[in-house]
């Protein structure tokens, strides 16, 4: 029970430090850029939007100096993830948001359950929640973006060959494709405005997509570019061997499914199991924590499920 109350202790005293310098933060940060640009533009504060506007900015700039604080616990790798998924968020505020789940959903299986068991297996659950959402978008979004993705080629390659730019071609997509496609190649247009190669900006949604058909597209590009040549006849092969590996990774995804899916249940299964058990009988688990053997058998069996995770997702992950 000691033990219990001096965690419980620590979560809130975690948060009520987080809260606080949030909120200190959002009194007195500073923000350098916006000072400089009201010394040459006058604001009315007579404009219908000021204090929306007003509230945008404090809400700006505790979402800066917030980041630039935590900037130390900042991972390119993780945020190339979150633009992945589209999420208008940065890694730290990701983090933020996943501790801070954790520690309610903790606390609020404490103070329903009265155990300390139940408790950690609820803040568990609640620390893996955002992980997986976060997969899924991702995965979501990219199998969006490989669906579209022939409709898309098939217009730039069907505006170059009228005579447009690369570019050009890029505006069309942009305006005739649905999100993600369209999404996506606004960016890359953006990132050309502002001064970033083509070939990167385009190794940049590559990177975003984790496509091999598009690295496949950027690499045809580039050269192009490099050395001249018919952009529509050489997107012409790229879309016609893209759609034989489009086919081929359809047939395999069927024939894997089950494994993949079969991986996910046995992995999560073991844990809401013992979830269920706990708020029927808090009392359940309590002889499996004693000192002695029963230790010993429990993490035995966390490690066979996490081997056997890792064997079933290797055996249904085919590489082509």
């Amino acid at each position: 029970m000691t033990n219990s109350l001096l965690l419980i202790i620590f979560a809130i005293s975690a948060g009520g430090i987080v809260l606080l310098a949030a909120v200190i933060y959002l009194l007195v940060g500073r923000s350098d850029v916006g000072e400089r640009l009201n010394q040459y533009v006058d604001i009315s504060a007579t404009s219908s939007h000021a204090g929306r506007d007003a509230r945008y900015a404090r809400f700006s700039r505790f979402r800066y100096n917030l980041n630039v604080t935590l900037s130390m616990f900042n991972s390119e790798e993780f945020q190339l993830k979150l633009n992945s998924a589209n999420w208008q968020m940065t890694v730290m505020e990701y983090q933020l948001i996943r501790i801070s789940s954790t520690f309610g959903a903790f606390l609020l299986g404490y103070l329903l359950v009265r155990n300390f068991y139940a408790a950690f297996a609820l803040g568990a659950i609640a620390f893996i929640i955002p992980g997986a959402l976060l997969f899924r978008a991702v995965q979501r979004r990219q199998r969006q973006f490989q669906d579209q993705l022939i409709d898309s080629l098939t217009l730039i390659r069907g505006s170059v060959a009228a005579g447009s730019s690369f570019l050009q071609a890029l505006d069309v997509v942009v305006g005739e494709m649905t999100p993600p496609t369209s999404e996506e190649f606004r960016r890359v247009r953006r990132e050309v405005e502002l001064g970033l190669p083509l070939n990167q900006a385009l190794t940049n949604l590559a990177n975003r997509m984790e496509s091999d058909d598009l690295y496949l597209v950027v690499s045809a590009v580039t050269i192009n570019m490099q050395i001249g040549g018919n952009l529509s006849v050489i997107l012409e092969s790229v879309i016609e061997t893209i759609r034989n590996r489009i086919y081929l990774f359809a047939e395999i995804r069927a024939l894997t499914s089950y494994a993949t899916y079969t991986s996910y249940l046995l992995s999560l299964l073991p844990f809401i199991t013992a979830l269920v058990l706990v708020f029927i009988s808090p009392t359940y688990f309590e002889q499996l924590m004693q000192p002695g053997i029963t230790r010993y058998i429990l993490i035995y069996a966390l490690i066979s499920l996490i081997m056997g995770n890792i064997v079933l997702r290797r055996v249904s992950k085919i590489e082509v």
